[in-house]
């Protein structure tokens, strides 16, 4: 099979499986360098062939979950390849070959320096942005997507429509998030485009604000504060909120959109105030049993 075949049928098995245009885009564009690099024929590639690639990507000074993901295209293309196509060749990505990676616990941002954030906010559409991000738990590829329509402000809720893994979920709506929500709509230009926040100045007016469109804004406010923020450092701040609120766990990964309990789990490990709580209490049982009377 002729590599451009091979990547134009892989492309479309992608689509079917209902994976996102930007991922879509990244799985190709690794494969084409992968491709760019080799120099043997697709199915001749050993193990050796793809130590060899690592060493050149470290060469290049990717960071290992760059590295990752490369292997990851290369490790799909060839499941794809034999599974769907029936080219006879294994697989010369070998599950270890990944790079360990180092496991930060996920940051968020202290109470006064929320204060001071939200406070630096005066546009009603940032503050809009940035309240359901970080009390809706939206990332921000949801936020530039979300509709008109997906919003419900009479229930105080909305719908998240094609989410990470292409999943839908229903998230709620603050107090304080649904004043933001009206003080915008009712300054929101009448217009036949479907997502709700919309570029406000330059050459791009009134058309969608875009993902990065949406990081630069809270770019700025992080120089503008001097506080550290970032769209998913939001996020975290609503699960570790949560937590130290005895939320649930189960019910901070609906929120989220989370596949596994266990990555909800990590924000337990940032969540100190519920962790010296639930320390204070054990330990004044264990005390009155312990002591003598």
């Amino acid at each position: 099979m002729a590599i451009t075949d091979a990547l134009i049928n892989f492309r479309r098995f992608l689509k079917r499986r209902n994976h996102s245009p930007h991922t879509v885009k990244n799985y190709l564009n690794r494969l084409k360098h992968f491709v760019v690099w080799l120099d043997a024929p697709l199915e001749e590639v050993t193990h050796g062939n793809v130590l060899a690639y690592i060493d050149h990507l470290l060469d290049k000074r990717l960071k290992p979950s760059t590295i990752n993901y490369h292997l990851l295209s290369v490790r799909r293309f060839y499941d794809y390849l034999a599974h769907e196509e029936g080219v006879p060749v294994s697989n010369p990505v070998k599950p270890g070959y990944g790079l360990r990676l180092p496991r930060p616990l996920p940051r968020f941002i202290k109470e006064e320096d929320l204060a001071i954030l939200l406070d630096a906010i005066q546009s009603p559409r940032d503050r809009a942005i940035f309240l359901l991000m970080l009390r809706s738990g939206l990332r921000v590829e949801e936020v530039a997507s979300l509709t008109l329509e997906a919003i419900d402000l009479k229930r105080d809720r909305l719908l998240v429509q094609h989410g990470k893994g292409g999943k839908d979920r229903v998230v709620y709506i603050s107090p304080d998030t649904h004043l933001a929500l009206m003080e915008y709509l009712r300054r929101r230009p009448h217009t036949k485009i479907k997502q709700t926040f919309l570029v406000e100045k330059g050459l791009y007016t009134g058309k969608p604000l875009s993902v990065r469109g949406i990081q630069k804004r809270i770019e700025y406010y992080a120089r503008r504060t001097g506080v550290t923020v970032s769209c998913h450092c939001l996020r975290h701040t609503m699960a570790t909120q949560l937590l130290n609120a005895d939320a649930d766990l189960a019910t901070i990964q609906d929120l989220l959109g989370h596949n596994w309990i266990t990555t909800t789990q990590r924000y337990c490990k940032v969540s100190n105030l519920k962790v010296k709580r639930d320390y204070y209490k054990a330990m004044r049982a264990v005390m009155q049993r312990t002591l003598p009377e």
